[in-house]
């Protein structure tokens, strides 16, 4: 017996008309490249937090001087090694003003009869180690910030000019490169700080030196993957200029590559600078940096930890922070990194 077959209602076989407006009406609005960026860059949780955590220590290193009502730089002897006391904290039993004296652990500033608080506790010099903390970040922070900015414009210069011309050009400035990458950096920083008055200037030209060959060498490589392609061909055909081209064309398509670079050199400045105060070629006293309050509290690291402690939690922070944040950016620049 042949099975019936099962008959369709007329009127799934009705026509469907779709008016030409609503056909190519796009359903999303469009997004430029940067707000496609954004989008990919908010869904990264990392990246995000990064970023406020970077924001506020920016900002503790610019308010956090003003707040605490202790100069930086004012000596008092008889409030030398206090501990942190912190108003309200203190009677939660931590941050309290005890330390040890001898095998006791005593109030030490109803010992030395202080009224006041250090929030950070104080150095040797009586200074206030929470003053000095956010003045040395600063520093830290200015150094790695300035010097990168150095980095990069020199990077995208000479590594542009290089790719974009070839051929001897090429040749000369990567010449010039191998025999800078073949001088090792410490050595460099070195002798520019032995020639230099030490300071800020000279750690920043120190770190300056060499910093800018790893941008040169990716913004070269970028350039001679783009130098051939279509569009710059089509551009050179109309009559454009090398200029025209590698401001137009060239640096929009390696500015996302130039931007992730910059957000791996900061940390790398900021570790480098602390390198060169720990062992006591960068900054000189009375100055700070985090390089200088690590290296001051590593000395009396065994009695007086919280020296230590707070510019080191600091400097890890910025040093997470910074790499969370360059990784968030390569995945949310990177068109490769689509979803």
């Amino acid at each position: 017996m042949k099975k019936e077959l099962q008959q369709l209602p007329p009127e799934k076989f009705e026509r469907i008309t779709i008016d030409s407006d609503s056909a190519e009406r796009i359903a999303k609005p469009s997004l430029s490249f940067w707000q496609d960026a954004w989008l990919r860059l908010r869904k990264n949780k990392g990246a995000v937090v990064s970023i406020f955590v970077l924001i506020l220590l920016i900002a503790m290193a610019f308010v956090g001087p003003l707040v605490s009502g202790h100069e930086g730089d004012a000596q008092n002897l008889r409030h030398a090694n206090l501990p942190p006391k912190i108003p309200g904290i203190e009677h939660l039993g931590i941050f309290d003003g005890h330390g040890k004296l001898g095998q006791e652990t005593v109030d030490l500033y109803e010992l030395k009869k202080v009224d006041e608080y250090y929030w950070f506790g104080t150095d040797g010099l009586g200074r206030d180690l929470f003053t000095r903390l956010w003045e040395g970040t600063q520093i830290s922070l200015l150094i790695a910030f300035v010097a990168a900015l150095i980095d990069m414009v020199i990077g995208v210069a000479y590594g542009g000019i290089s790719g974009y011309f070839g051929g001897r050009v090429d040749d000369v400035m990567q010449r010039i490169v191998e025999i800078l990458i073949g001088i090792p950096t410490l050595i460099v920083v070195i002798l520019m700080i032995l020639i230099m008055k030490p300071g800020i200037l000279a750690i920043i030209i120190a770190i300056s030196i060499t910093g800018w060959i790893g941008m040169s060498r990716i913004v070269r490589a970028q350039i001679l993957k783009y130098k051939g392609q279509e569009f710059v061909l089509a551009s050179r055909t109309l009559g454009a200029s090398d200029g025209r081209i590698i401001t137009k064309h060239l640096l929009p398509n390696i500015l996302g590559i130039v931007i992730i670079n910059t957000m791996f050199t900061i940390p790398s400045a900021i570790f480098f600078e602390a390198f060169l105060s720990f062992i006591g070629i960068g900054l000189v006293p009375p100055d700070a940096s985090l390089g200088t309050l690590i290296n001051d509290g590593y000395k009396v690291m065994e009695f007086q930890p919280y020296v230590l402690l707070f510019p080191s939690l600091v400097i890890s922070i910025l040093m997470i922070a910074f790499n969370l944040i360059g990784d968030g950016l390569r995945d949310a620049l990177d068109p490769k990194m689509k979803d």
